[in-house]
């Protein structure tokens, strides 16, 4: 039995409690004040008899489902990592539940405190309750209210005190013990994500480049971004399928294929290179713009390969195969995966969903297309049908997203596109809900737009001819910047030519995801190798040289992971002095950071985590000695196990929000 449906039978038999103990005091309260005319004292007593049995039953049963439920969260907490703030949200829920039972929904804020001295996380529920309560026309102080949510709080190994401050703040702090077993917890068991209400079907759908033309900086962001956060559904245990939705039909292809008829004979079984595809492309699209008679060929050629004539499709087929390949190295380079599923997997569907919204009376005819309007008018329409009789965009996405739904039985879809085309999603789900295949009660979507990629001009990243810069030509240009660098720290003299070429991989690679993923995705950014080199502040090479310093502090020590871990069963983890204490705080919050992303969907959340966990490090590492050495020879007098422990759960942290954003990390830099 699942937790969530354990849960919903606990609230079930609560709120019949409830209803029997109002029934109760009902009918005690007509028998005391002698009303007779209502109920007779013969009558009353059976009523109790059977009232007070059926509440013993239901309050059996009540603790029989909370047990149950206690068991699975403790079942499911050994594979996942404690979310301190949900935990605690939970307590003030059922506080403010008991203590104030006729408020509907009562908001329970809860957040970390700004300063130690107002502890590690504050309750804020105090004033908004009062001011319902003033609603309601009852008179009380948001300290009062305060202290009876703190006298209604259940006794938990989570709290270790609770303070009331100024006008009904609630200041809690946490258990440095409860804290510590969390902590040991990610040195014996690992970097464990927090706990999920339930797996979900996810389909995410990024990256979406066009067969015949080469990848360029355009299609960077939503590869970049859409990986990540696929890696962190993954991560939290979800069924994400990762899905590359290219553009590979429609007239673009009729209008190539008449094309290489004319200049590439071989066009039946041998593809061009893309570099020559695309100026192929070129060349089609002024033909098809100025010559009225290959424009009619162009759209023949449309019909036939939609028709799937064997010339055709063999040709089609061809083209995609090339493009095929060299994105695939663009992927492999960035450690991208996809799944290819273009709009030509659609082309049979959207033929059956035209006729359904025709019959259904869905579609309006307009100029001779067929449009379709959402459920809200003030939207623009799709174009369903267009006036010559073929598909367009609008027809792929509907039949996509109903795919989704229907076929591929879908719990939250998420598609990473930029932020011109948000118009356009709003409608497709107006569309989709109109059509009765999405309700978006059952079926979350998301539109994760981000900004434009600039250049060091403040205008659209371009190269100097006006072309868009080639991903291919980004990905070399920060190899050799990476490996310019290495070289001015003098690391070409310390690492081997392997440890070199891997140094310089994650370093290049690494700082072009960095520098995307650590801006605000709906903002435009700056592309500037300079400074995503930089080794100072919230850089990829910053962080991950921190990494490398991090994992390096027990190997001067000559301790191994395999020691520390056999350590952690037995040595409580340092959180004793203030730096210490601060640092663990810190890791612990990595649940309460993804559960944020998974809702908010921005992911320079986690880098900005990450960039705190290595300045928190900082501050610690020079307050607290983890190794003491002899100042003459260098050699190690004094180890504190303690410490290096709290240094490897860091450690392990910060390598896992590395894996979630895509970055390589390297054991010397």
């Amino acid at each position: 039995m699942d937790i969530e449906n354990i849960k919903r039978r606990t609230d079930k038999a609560e709120d019949e409690v409830k209803l029997l103990t109002e029934l109760f005091n009902k009918l005690k309260s007509s028998v005391s004040n002698g009303n007779g005319a209502e109920v007779c004292m013969e009558n009353a007593s059976d009523e109790f008899t059977d009232l007070i049995t059926l509440n013993t039953k239901l309050k059996h049963r009540l603790a029989i489902l909370k047990r149950a439920l206690l068991e699975e969260k403790e079942k499911s907490a050994g594979d996942t990592m404690e979310n301190i703030l949900d935990s605690l949200s939970q307590l003030f829920i059922s506080a403010v539940a008991r203590a104030y039972p006729d408020i509907p929904d009562p908001p329970v804020p809860l957040t970390t405190s700004s300063a130690p001295q107002f502890g590690d996380y504050q309750c804020n529920a105090a004033m908004p309750i009062t001011q319902l309560l003033k609603a309601q026309g009852i008179k009380v102080s948001p300290r009062d209210v305060a202290t009876r949510i703190k006298e209604n709080l259940d006794n938990s190994g989570l709290i270790e005190k609770i303070e009331i401050a100024g006008p009904g703040f609630l200041n809690v702090w946490i258990s440095r013990k409860h804290c510590q077993s969390l902590l040991t917890k990610i040195l014996t068991k690992g970097v464990l994500p927090p706990p999920q209400p339930r797996k979900l079907k996810i389909v995410i759908d990024f990256s979406s480049p066009n067969i015949a033309k080469e990848m360029h900086v355009g299609h960077l962001r939503s590869t970049i971004i859409g990986e990540s956060i696929a890696r962190l559904l993954e991560y939290l245990g979800h069924d994400v399928e990762r899905v590359n939705h290219i553009g590979d039909w429609g007239t673009q292809f009729g209008m190539l294929i008449a094309h290489l008829q004319d200049k590439y004979p071989n066009y039946k079984t041998e593809s061009p290179p893309l570099s020559t595809l695309m100026h192929f492309y070129k060349e089609a699209k002024v033909r098809f713009d100025t010559d009225e008679v290959f424009k009619k060929r162009a759209y023949e050629s449309v019909v036939k390969l939609q028709a799937g004539d064997p010339e055709y499709t063999q040709a089609w087929q061809l083209i995609c195969d090339v493009s095929r390949k060299e994105n695939q190295m663009v992927y492999d380079r960035l450690g991208v995966r996809l799944t290819e599923r273009g709009e030509s997997f659609y082309q049979s569907r959207m033929e059956v969903l035209v006729k359904e919204l025709k019959e259904r009376g869905l579609l309006e005819e307009d100029d001779k297309r067929f449009i379709m309007w959402g459920k809200n008018k003030d939207l623009i329409p799709f174009t369903i049908v267009k006036s010559d009789g073929g598909f367009t965009y609008d027809t792929s996405d509907m039949a996509t997203i109903r795919y989704r739904i229907e076929e591929s039985k879908a719990d939250w879809i998420i598609y990473v596109v930029d932020m011109g085309q948000a118009t356009h999603f709003v409608v497709l789900n107006s569309c989709a809900e109109k059509a009765g295949w999405l309700n978006p009660s059952k079926v979350r979507v998301d539109f994760v737009g981000f900004g434009v990629v600039l250049g060091e001009d403040k205008k659209k990243f371009k190269t100097r001819s006006g072309e868009s810069v080639r991903l291919v030509e980004l990905l070399d240009e920060g190899l050799k910047k990476a490996l310019d660098t290495l070289k001015a720290k003098g690391r070409d003299q310390v690492l081997s030519a392997t440890e070199l070429q891997e140094a310089q991989e994650a370093v290049a690679y690494g700082c072009i995801k960095y520098a995307d993923l650590s801006h605000n995705r709906v903002n435009d950014y700056v592309f500037s190798f300079d400074k995503m080199l930089e080794d100072k502040g919230n850089t990829a090479v910053y962080l991950l040289y921190a990494y490398t310093r991090i994992c390096s502090i027990a190997r001067n020590a000559n301790i191994t992971v395999s020691e520390l871990e056999q350590a952690a069963n037995t040595i409580p983890v340092a959180i004793t002095h203030e730096k210490e204490w601060k640092l663990a705080k810190v890791l612990l919050r990595f649940p309460e950071v993804l559960t944020k992303i998974t809702r908010e969907l921005y992911v320079h959340t986690l880098c900005e985590y990450l960039y705190e966990i290595a300045c928190t490090f900082t501050e610690f590492y020079d307050c607290c000695y983890c190794i003491e050495k002899d100042t003459n020879t260098g050699e190690v007098k004094k180890v504190h196990m303690d410490r290096l422990l709290l240094t490897e759960a860091t450690a392990r942290v910060m390598k896992q929000c590395f894996n979630i954003l895509g970055l390589n990390t390297v054991s010397r830099m």
